[in-house]
């Protein structure tokens, strides 16, 4: 099977160096770019069977960012106002914003007719790592990163931590489709990100606060 069949843009058929990573959408609102950025200068690139599992879990980030701004942008604004679909690819939370491809940290603007809002993205510090990536940034042997089931988002604080980890196990229990790690992290400068995983079988549903 090609790689691009594997993508929802059909525009490429292998990959083999970073710069084809460039525009690549994995779901509607994720790329295969954000999900593959290291601060690592190395190469970071996966392959097909890898990409399938990014595809994977970005399904799960989809229903983590259309359900969090439902909840919790639109659910702060009168009830007169009428949220457009946030599930497709057109008029989705990015719609009308510039450059508005995918879920960017540079990606922030305001929604036509939702009283100055702004979205809320899902921002990934972490998801694809190589066997030197992982390496590099002190990542565990066998994590889940290294086959593209995993990803590390970034939150603004314990509440925000809290909000989305509840949306993930509620998202979880409704499909009836287990994940194989949630884990709730906190380096030792009070930093928080919650680490997000599923496979593609043999999901353990590992729940877990973890402080480093």
């Amino acid at each position: 099977m090609k790689l691009s069949e594997h993508l929802t843009s059909s525009s490429a058929a292998a990959l083999s160096h970073p710069s084809e990573l460039d525009g690549l959408r994995l779901t509607p609102h994720f790329t295969l770019d954000e999900m593959c950025k290291t601060s690592a200068n190395l190469d970071n690139v996966p392959n097909e069977a890898q990409v399938e599992n990014l595809k994977r879990l970005c399904g799960w980030l989809e229903k983590l960012r259309r359900r969090y701004n439902l909840r919790y942008v639109y659910g702060k604004m009168e009830r007169s106002v009428s949220p457009p679909e946030l599930g497709g690819a057109r008029g989705g939370l990015n719609e009308g914003m510039s450059g508005a491809s995918s879920d960017h940290p540079a990606h922030t603007g305001t929604p036509p007719n939702l009283g100055g809002e702004k979205i809320t993205p899902i921002i990934i510090n972490s998801g694809y790592r190589s066997e030197a990536v992982n390496k590099a940034v002190g990542g565990a042997k066998g994590s889940n990163h290294l086959t593209g089931c995993a990803a590390d988002i970034r939150v603004t604080g314990i509440e925000q931590l809290v909000r989305y980890a509840t949306i993930l196990l509620d998202i979880s229990d409704e499909s009836q489709e287990d994940f194989d790690e949630l884990l709730l992290e906190r380096s030792p400068k009070g930093t928080y990100w919650l680490h997000f995983a599923v496979r593609p079988s043999g999901n353990r549903r590992k729940v877990r606060l973890m402080n480093g």
